[in-house]
């Protein structure tokens, strides 16, 4: 349980000065990031910013959700009724923490020194993997992903990209099919391994000459750039880090502070 609580006011308190997102409006309520907490404490490890729009949308679904079921209590009276007012009084001393776990962050100040000497020691921690660029067409059979190759080597190289983008909106099965095939920049655990494998084959500018077979049925892949694996700058992961060191700190502070009142304290465990 203290564990539980304690998640539960790192999340607040990590969480402070972000309300100002807006994911939607119900009745003129704003969505906030405030009302995303029960995703952030279902999946801890998870960064929301980064989730597929497919999951994004769903959890602001769910928190419109909550959002409406809560209004619906409000209208019972259920906040006039003995069960909310002991669970209310029993969440005080939860919400007590969180103001004081809220306090010691603040006071938390990480310099730049400490910024950049974390880099410099850490950078095995900051490289980024070989991300591809590329656009796809998926098909049933192999013999529609061999006719689009046939009527892809019809054209010129250089017309290749406008050829395949056409065919990927006419002819592919995949949701990217409206976007011409287009993918997010991906890495080589990202997709499947024979996906994979096939597109970090190719050259930018090319694609491939046969059909790539996966679960989802076969696919026309074409490799519109790649970029090498590097290692993240400073200054975009000056923010990470700052983050990082300051929830570090807070443990060490939190830490010891619980260890110098124990001592303290006449404390009988039964």
């Amino acid at each position: 349980m203290k564990k539980f609580l304690i998640s539960l006011g790192l999340a607040s308190v990590l969480m402070t000065g972000a309300y100002a997102k807006v994911y939607a409006t119900v009745d003129g309520e704003d969505i906030t990031d405030k009302d995303m907490l029960f995703l952030r404490q279902a999946m801890p490890n998870v960064d929301f910013d980064t989730l597929p729009k497919e999951m994004k949308d769903k959890a602001v679904e769910q928190a419109i959700e909550r959002k409406l079921l809560t209004k619906e209590a409000k209208k019972e009276k259920l906040e006039n009724t003995k069960e909310y007012k002991e669970a209310l009084e029993d969440f005080k001393d939860t919400l007590l923490l969180e103001l004081w776990m809220r306090k010691q962050i603040d006071n938390i100040k990480i310099s730049d020194i400490e910024i950049r000497k974390f880099y410099n020691e850490n950078k095995d921690k900051f490289i980024v993997p070989e991300t591809a660029s590329a656009r796809h067409i998926l098909v049933e059979t192999q013999k529609e992903a061999q006719d689009i190759i046939n009527e892809l080597n019809k054209v010129k190289p250089s017309d290749a990209e406008k050829k395949f983008i056409e065919l990927a909106k006419s002819k592919s099965k995949d949701p990217s099919a409206a976007n011409g095939g287009e993918l997010p920049a991906f890495t080589k655990e990202q997709m499947v391994p024979s996906f994979s494998n096939a597109a970090f084959a190719l050259k930018p500018n090319t694609y491939t000459k046969t059909p790539v077979k996966t679960d989802f049925g076969y696919h026309v892949i074409f490799l519109e750039s790649k970029k090498p694996q590097g290692v993240s700058s400073y200054d975009e992961i000056k923010p990470r880090i700052e983050q990082e060191l300051q929830l570090m700190k807070f443990r060490e502070v939190v830490s010891q502070k619980a260890q110098d009142l124990r001592k303290k304290a006449k404390v009988v465990v039964k």
